[in-house]
């Protein structure tokens, strides 16, 4: 079953509860129903659900925070969702929450420390658990490649990848690389979800702003990935700046067209 979707926003939410022809899934950020999951009630008798986090700081060494796990989980029993996903990341020490997605050295000792919390996590919602790939400005020298901790974490915990097209594109256009080298050199069943939303750009530097309608070069690269690993499901992460409800349905429409093989990549975004 081929999933479209966006991230639920409280912008877009009477939107959404007209339940529009293009959107069959949703995606939940666990956080912003820590206080209130009753809204999903709703919201699952009419799409497919992701649930989505962004603190529970997998890279962090030692156990998950119990309180916060203890939340993320009983929005995961409300929303049942067909999957959970979370970042490769840290966003907080032992001390301070830094509040924002950090990047890690990738070598046995952060795969171990992931590891342990991939399994934990999925044990703890009883749900697959996808990781995503996070932008960084950072580059940290580390014995392993990135795809391969990628990689090795699926190989090791069952789990799957949520490839964030965006970020692939950015860190590629920043640290000057070949997004598809990096791509070919993921296990392509791994890939289970695409997130996409536009960049933004300021003095040469591209940024994973989530408010920019979504780029021509970022479809390309949609469709390509969709190619390579036959993933069925994308979500338009976008969370500022939001376009008018016509925009989003052309973005949405476009990345249904995507994954029609015929379409050549300089035509996805036409009229």
């Amino acid at each position: 079953m081929r999933r479209i979707g966006v991230g639920y926003r409280a912008a877009l939410a009477r939107w959404i509860q007209r339940h529009p022809a293009d959107i069959n899934c949703l995606e939940l950020t666990a956080e912003y129903f820590f206080d209130n999951p009753a809204p999903i009630e709703h919201l699952r008798e009419h799409y497919d659900l992701m649930l989505h986090g962004l603190g529970l700081s997998l890279g962090t060494p030692g156990p998950l925070d119990p309180v916060y796990l203890n939340k993320f989980v009983t929005v995961c029993q409300a929303a049942d969702p067909l999957w959970v996903s979370e970042h490769i990341a840290f966003t907080r020490t032992n001390d301070i929450d830094l509040g924002h997605l950090n990047p890690i050295p990738y070598n046995r000792d952060t795969l171990a420390t992931f590891t342990a919390h991939v399994m934990a996590l999925q044990d703890a919602c009883n749900k697959p658990l996808l990781l995503e790939n996070i932008t960084s400005h950072l580059r940290i020298d580390s014995p392993m490649a990135e795809t391969d901790f990628m990689n090795s974490l699926c190989e090791q915990t069952g789990c799957g990848l949520l490839l964030d097209v965006t970020n692939l594109y950015v860190n590629s256009r920043n640290h000057h690389f070949d997004p598809h080298d990096w791509l070919h050199q993921l296990q392509p069943e791994s890939i289970r979800q695409l997130h996409i939303v536009g960049y933004s750009e300021a003095q040469g530097i591209l940024h994973d702003s989530h408010d920019r309608d979504i780029q021509q070069e970022l479809f390309a690269l949609t469709r390509d990935v969709i190619n390579f690993s036959g993933v069925d499901t994308v979500i338009i992460e976008r969370d500022h700046n939001f376009p008018p409800i016509s925009q989003l349905t052309h973005e949405l429409q476009t990345l249904s067209r995507c994954f029609t093989d015929t379409v050549p990549a300089g035509e996805l975004i036409r009229e």
